[in-house]
């Protein structure tokens, strides 16, 4: 059985791969690296098909040292020893270089004992990870390496990757391919910056292409088919999740419908209802809030419709309160204020209750003034009166501040007026 294209046609020169250019371009901190021979242990952090795996193996040919490749999911620390033992070799007797792919996978202990192996300097360390490596990787074997991300390759340079695989398999087969105008072009468009991805659709685009006179013709329609959804990159567990969740809710802030609409358009492709309708409820409470509060039951009811009804026809509601979070007005005042008040209760800036608001009916034979002395608001004109309410050690605390907008100026107007009288 062949290998897939992508295998088969891995670049071999770094003059060949497509992307990463803020990484491999002339004079970039890895290009140099690289072109100095006098290569350090390694992270390449980023999505899958964008170039870890060849770029470390050509990294192997150019210090001309024997290359060990494994994959944490299956790899123990025997597998490790092993690599150790080759350093005795013929072959390894210049040292070694050690790729680990998803080294997320490795369990503390694991990643510690690797340390054992890449200190001396004969093993050089190349691991890739698709997770943030700061949250995944031990720190000590963190210390001991220089991360680089990786990036998804922009569409105009994944076209030349497509149009380089459809040409590579012209030669290999001997067969001639026609390609209807925009196949490169959605091919590249729609694999999501993964080139793994874009030549797997070459491929199948090549092999079910139907024959006319003696040409493969390769219509827009086929590409489309064989292609669909592969631009998705989206894991519940994994960062993309946590980056499309907050620039949902970013979006929102930030008055953008068009943004935002393309997120949960994201968020509901790729079936995650549940997450879109709760960034929804939040942006409604911490970012509308009092400039606008009737908006709350507005969005939980369209969320409540959305759940109901399930997905294809909950994006309508959804849609519909997306739109109208982005275009009411803003105010932060309640969420801002909260999070003082909690901040002074972390503190234990907390203190006795006031006597006047405890839930008391009697005076203990210890207190010296009777009575609990509280005043019923309800029985002063304009329904207020002064009294204290913070224990004694916040009096004069202020959390909430007005906000700017036209509902929060009319609140603090009707009590400024309120309470300037009766202090009056």
């Amino acid at each position: 059985m062949a290998s897939p294209l992508a295998e088969r046609i891995r670049p071999q020169t770094i003059q060949d791969m497509v992307g990463q250019s803020h990484l491999l371009a002339p004079g970039k901190a890895l290009r140099s690296i690289i072109e100095s021979g006098e290569i350090p242990n390694l992270i390449f952090y980023g999505p899958s098909g964008v170039g870890k795996t060849t770029l470390a193996s050509m990294i192997a040919r150019q210090v001309k040292k024997k290359l060990f490749r494994l994959n944490a999911t299956t790899a123990s620390t025997a597998d490790i020893k092993e690599v150790y033992a080759s350093l005795d070799t013929l072959e390894g007797m210049h040292g070694v270089v050690l790729y680990l792919d998803e080294i997320q996978y490795f369990n503390k202990k694991q990643q510690q004992t690797l340390l054992e192996f890449i200190e001396d300097g004969r093993i050089t360390l190349i691991a890739s990870t698709t997770e943030n490596p700061y949250f995944y990787i031990y720190n000590a074997v963190l210390s001991r390496c220089t991360v680089f991300e990786f990036r998804p390759v922009e569409p105009k340079e994944m076209e030349r990757a497509v149009q380089r695989g459809f040409d590579f398999l012209v030669q290999e087969r001997g067969e001639k391919a026609a390609l209807e105008e925009g196949v490169i072009e959605h091919i590249a468009l729609s694999c999501g910056g993964d080139v793994r991805k874009a030549m797997n659709a070459v491929e199948l685009c090549f092999l079910s292409a139907p024959w006319e006179d003696g040409v493969r013709r390769i219509s827009l329609e086929q590409a489309q088919a064989l292609s669909q959804r592969s631009a998705m990159r989206y894991d519940k567990d994994g960062e993309e999740h946590y980056d499309i969740l907050s620039a949902f809710q970013k979006s929102m802030r930030g008055s953008d419908p068009q943004a935002a609409l393309h997120y949960l358009a994201r968020l509901l492709e790729a079936g995650d209802l549940p997450s879109a309708c709760r960034r929804l409820l939040v942006c409604a409470c911490e970012d509308v809030g009092l400039a606008w509060p009737q908006i709350l039951p507005t969005v939980k009811a369209a969320v409540d419709i959305a759940l109901q009804v399930g997905l294809p026809e909950a994006r309508i509601p959804l849609a519909d309160a997306v739109v109208l979070v982005c275009n009411a007005p803003k105010s932060n005042t309640a969420y801002l204020a909260i999070d003082r008040a909690l901040a002074d209760v972390r503190a234990g800036k907390t203190g006795p209750i006031p006597r006047a608001l405890q839930n008391k009916h009697f005076d203990g034979a210890d207190c010296e003034k009777k009575g609990q002395f509280y005043q019923y608001p309800h029985d002063f004109p304009g329904r207020w009166v002064p009294q204290q309410y913070l224990p004694d050690c916040l009096a004069g605390a202020e959390y909430y501040q007005y906000g700017e907008n036209k509902n929060e100026q009319a609140f603090q107007t009707y009590w400024e007026t309120i309470k300037g009288r009766e202090k009056g």
